[in-house]
């Protein structure tokens, strides 16, 4: 005899005659299956646009900055604060100062404002503005003269000038002109200001990189040709079409080649070349390459 378990179990299988029941299909749901096309075509196609897209998405998210080595150590500062480390260098330069005046300078500025031209002062100093803090009660110049990078530069070597700096431990140099109430302070900026000082003078060869997000203003040769004079000196850079040229010898040429390029992001260039290298945007460094002699070559930018 069959178990009560076992006839329920027949009972759902089969009819009073035995016979199995065929099992009914479910309707296909044909709502579900277009959404899920609908939405694996959207994965796709977002997919592929991220892909396209994914070289100019990864440039805007680079923090920018400018590099440059010492002895091994790579220091780093914002384009902002490179443009003017370039100034101070190039003004140094331009007054037939030496690599250590350079260094002194930017080490200071570095101390007294980040390398900033700041607008503000402290409790020590209320009035005192610009890259040198310089302050217009102690008698170096009017706020609106120690506001300008190129004067504020000339007016901290023109004090650097009278004494014997190269003999003087850097710290030293420095607080003699600046009489800060922290002496001491300079001296822990001293290998950076070495790194950048040096291929921004001249005497080191494509020592200074920065990298930078894709220009988005077309560059101006004219204002790189007046700014550059400005700072260097230079007088003979033409505007050859798109191009800056600037006739150079010797060490010169990297000197201005590295002005340029720390001011990359001021002046919307696009790249430089000199010497059989060039530096440009897309790569971030200096790569060997076709070069005119005697020349630095100044591209700008088009967006």
């Amino acid at each position: 005899m069959p178990t009560d378990a076992h006839q329920l179990v027949l009972s759902m299988g089969s009819d009073t005659h035995g016979r199995h029941h065929p099992r009914h299909k479910r309707p296909r749901n044909w709502g579900r299956t277009l959404t899920v096309l609908v939405l694996a075509g959207g994965l796709i196609g977002g997919g592929l646009y991220a892909a396209t897209n994914f070289i100019g998405l990864n440039q805007s998210m680079v923090r920018e900055r400018c590099t440059a080595m010492v002895g091994g150590e790579k220091f780093t500062l914002s384009p902002d604060q490179a443009a003017n480390a370039a100034l101070i260098s190039a003004v140094a330069t331009k007054r037939g100062l030496t690599e250590r005046a350079a260094q002194i300078g930017v080490a200071t500025a570095m101390q007294e404002s980040k390398l900033t031209n700041i607008d503000y002062g402290d409790d020590a100093g209320p009035d005192s503005r610009g890259l040198f803090q310089q302050r217009p009660s102690m008698g170096w110049g009017t706020q609106a003269q120690v506001m300008d990078p190129l004067y504020a530069a000339n007016r901290f070597f023109q004090e650097l000038e009278t004494f014997d700096y190269a003999s003087m431990a850097l710290t030293d140099a420095a607080q003699k002109v600046q009489r800060s109430a922290y002496p001491l302070a300079y001296a822990k900026h001293e290998s950076m200001a070495k790194a950048f000082a040096s291929p921004l003078t001249g005497n080191a060869d494509s020592a200074l990189n920065c990298t930078l997000h894709p220009a988005d203003t077309a560059g101006a040769p004219k204002a790189t040709q007046t700014a550059l004079k400005a700072a260097t000196g230079i007088s003979g850079a033409t505007i050859d079409g798109p191009r800056l040229m600037v006739p150079v010898k010797g060490k010169q040429g990297w000197a201005v080649a590295q002005w340029a390029v720390a001011n990359a992001q001021g002046q919307n260039i696009e790249s430089v070349s000199y010497a059989g290298l060039l530096w440009n945007r897309a790569q971030g460094s200096w790569v060997r390459a076709a070069t005119s002699d005697g020349y630095v070559v100044i591209q700008p930018a088009k967006p």
